[in-house]
């Protein structure tokens, strides 16, 4: 299984990011999504879980939950819990004693994973509008049969 990991959208759904989020079986996007419009096209791609970021305050991306949980089903394995929040800095669990698989964040544009305790911690950055000298990305995180996750990051190439 594939998941397309995107945040930070801010209202900008570039064009760039469909053609880096073809064949994934689901998106989760992890807040400041700006326009509702965006998880509808998102939808044309495939089923989107969003969760709402801090400039998410008004109309159905208000509404979006702040955190969630993603069950990915993983037979043989067992099910993988992924914990989705906007800014990492809210989180108050221990995603290895509430044995998520993964945390899925976003907020400060800045792409990078790492595992720690087992559980791995994966900032997609930013597909939205280019902050500093970030670069504009999304993220891809494949389930593989044995249960354990492969995250990618997926620069995009933007004028």
């Amino acid at each position: 299984m594939k998941l397309g990991i995107i945040s930070d959208t801010h209202g900008l759904l570039r064009p760039e990011v469909a053609p880096a989020l073809h064949g994934v079986d689901r998106i989760l996007h992890l807040g400041d999504v700006g326009k509702a419009s965006i998880l509808d096209d998102l939808g044309k791609i495939a089923p989107v879980t969003a969760i709402r970021g801090n400039v998410d305050r008004e109309g159905v991306c208000g509404k979006l939950p702040e955190t969630d949980v993603v069950l990915i089903e993983n037979p043989p394995h067992a099910g993988l819990y992924l914990y989705l929040l906007h800014d990492l800095k809210t989180l108050h669990l221990d995603p290895a004693a509430a044995k998520f698989a993964a945390v899925l964040h976003g907020h400060t544009h800045v792409p990078n994973f790492i595992t720690k305790k087992g559980v791995l911690y994966f900032n997609p950055g930013s597909c939205g509008p280019r902050r500093f000298e970030l670069p504009v990305t999304v993220g891809l995180l494949t389930v593989r049969p044995d249960g354990k996750l492969d995250p990618k990051i997926v620069t995009l190439s933007v004028g």
